[in-house]
Order: C-alpha cells, then sequence, then structure tokens
C-alpha cells in the first residue's frame, strides 16, 4: 500500500497534539486495568494470577510513562527511525521501573503504544490519511522485522523455544489481530450493552485471548497453557459472550481457573489498551 503525503514547514512543532496524544495513551492503559473479570490478570477487583503487582502499581507505571507517548508522537512527526523510536521507548522502560520497584508492568503496552503514538506523528506531520496501523508497517514494518530476537524477554524466549511471533511479529503486520479481531469486539459490545462500557472492554479481551498467540501465556504456561486459555476464551464467545445474561458470571469463573494455573495473558491485556486507543486516535490531531 502506497501512502500519499504532504510535508508540513519543518518549523510547525504541535506540542498540543502530543499532549493530547500522551492523555489518551494513558487513559487507555487506566480502562484496561479498570477492567474485570479479564482472565489471570490485575485490575481493581483482585491481582489475578500475579503475586508481585496490583492495581496501585499499575497506576504509578501508567502515570510514570504517559508522557513518553508524547515523545513518541514528536519523534514520529519529524520521521524518525526505529533506533529513535526504541531509545524513547527504552528510557519509558526505565520510568517504569524506577516506579514499580523493577516490576514490568507495561513493556508490551510502552512498544505498541509507543509505535502507534510515532505513528500518529508521522500521520500529522505528512498529512497523510492513512491510518496508524498502516503507518507503522509501511514506516518501520523492515526495521522491526531486521531487529535482533530479544532473548531476555519473555517473548523473546518464547520465539526461541515456540517459533511464536508475538508483539514484534503482530507490529510489523501492522497489528492486524488488534484492528481486524480486538477493535470490533470492543465495538460490537458496546451494541450487546450500551450502558456497560466494562462489559465492551471484556468482550474484546475475551476476543484476543482467543484469537493472540500469546507469548505471556506460553511462557507461563507453554503450548498447553495457551491451548486451554484459547479454548476458555472461545467458549466463552462462543456462548455469547457479555450478550449471555450470566455472561460475567461465566467470565470470572474463566478468570478463577486463568488464576489457579498461574495463567496471565498479558499480550491481551495489552491488545486491550491498544484497541482502547485506536477507538480514538482519528480525533487525536486535527
Amino acid at each position: 500500500m502506497k501512502i500519499n503525503v504532504v510535508a508540513q514547514p519543518a518549523f510547525h512543532l504541535p506540542l498540543a497534539d502530543a499532549q493530547a496524544v500522551a492523555l489518551v495513551a494513558g487513559e487507555a492503559l487506566l480502562r484496561e486495568v479498570m477492567t474485570w473479570p479479564k482472565p489471570g490478570l490485575v485490575s481493581h477487583i483482585d491481582n489475578g494470577s500475579h503475586t508481585d503487582m496490583d492495581m496501585g502499581i499499575f497506576l504509578k507505571s501508567a502515570q510514570a510513562i504517559t508522557p513518553f507517548f508524547g515523545m513518541l508522537f514528536l519523534a514520529g512527526y519529524h520521521r524518525a527511525g526505529l533506533p529513535k523510536l526504541r531509545s524513547i521507548g527504552l528510557a519509558a522502560e526505565q520510568a517504569m521501573l524506577t516506579a514499580t520497584g523493577g516490576i514490568n508492568t507495561h513493556r508490551g503496552a510502552i512498544w505498541g503504544l509507543g509505535l502507534l503514538s510515532a505513528a500518529i506523528g508521522w500521520r500529522t506531520s505528512q498529512r497523510s490519511s492513512a491510518s496508524s496501523c498502516d503507518i507503522v508497517r509501511s514506516v518501520w514494518g523492515h526495521e522491526i522485522r531486521a531487529t535482533p530476537n530479544n532473548s531476555r524477554s519473555h517473548g523473546g524466549q518464547a520465539k526461541q523455544r515456540y517459533g511464536a511471533g508475538g508483539a514484534r511479529e503482530e507490529a510489523q503486520l501492522g497489528f492486524p489481530i488488534i484492528r481486524h479481531i480486538g477493535l470490533p469486539a470492543l465495538r460490537l459490545g458496546r451494541i450487546m450493552r450500551p450502558n456497560d462500557e466494562g462489559a465492551a472492554r471484556v468482550q474484546c479481551c475475551m476476543a484476543l485471548i482467543a484469537a493472540m498467540e500469546d507469548t505471556n501465556l506460553l511462557h507461563r504456561g507453554g503450548p498447553e497453557g495457551l491451548i486451554f486459555a484459547r479454548r476458555l476464551a472461545g467458549e466463552f464467545l462462543m456462548s455469547g459472550g457479555i450478550a449471555a445474561p450470566d455472561w460475567k458470571i461465566r467470565a470470572a469463573s474463566i478468570h478463577g481457573r486463568f488464576t489457579e494455573k498461574k495463567l496471565s495473558p498479558g499480550g491481551a491485556a495489552d491488545g486491550l489498551a491498544l484497541c482502547l486507543f485506536l477507538d480514538r486516535e482519528r480525533s487525536l490531531t486535527s
């Protein structure tokens, strides 16, 4: 896909746009953690499968990393390459680790939301009509694909052991699962239950768990854990999802089963945040 652009004057610096992007990214992180029941994941109700983190830690992390999404917007605005975006992302990770006492709460979200924030900056400066997902794929996809595997991360270890693509492959392809499964599920959930935004977020999360090759699940439970998680999420959706009268009881039961097995679909949690961000991307810049 060719992206047609018209360059803006180099002196224009959209600080208000950068601030707006950072605010929406931060809100997406807060709305993700305020969703329950999310199978095995931290929320305002409980800590799921995690003994080392809770909602308070997530809030500290989200506050610490939110400004960096504005920086990534500006880097994209100035058409920075992936190394520059990565350096800002690493600074965001360090801020996260400082705020949480060394606990990784949002590394995957920094990656995904960071790329999308940069893409919106690129689109703004180039006056492009392309979606941020298409921009990530077209502008940085080749660099993402050429990046060596990080064997220290859970995703990198899952790639080595199981051949899973994970967040890096999803990004280089322009986030196809996020945009074609997660985002439609979020919007369908709002139709299913118009007055319950939290239920729509659960519908989105379940759809992502059912579809994703979540490297966090692979890291914690191996292929058996991934199959188990995808099966339960798929059964929830096939039984009506949040349209079913007893949806919350059923979702809470799945949450309990994930917690018993110590499974945590962190990729789906990051994906939910990305869906919430993309849901508002067209309102972010003029």
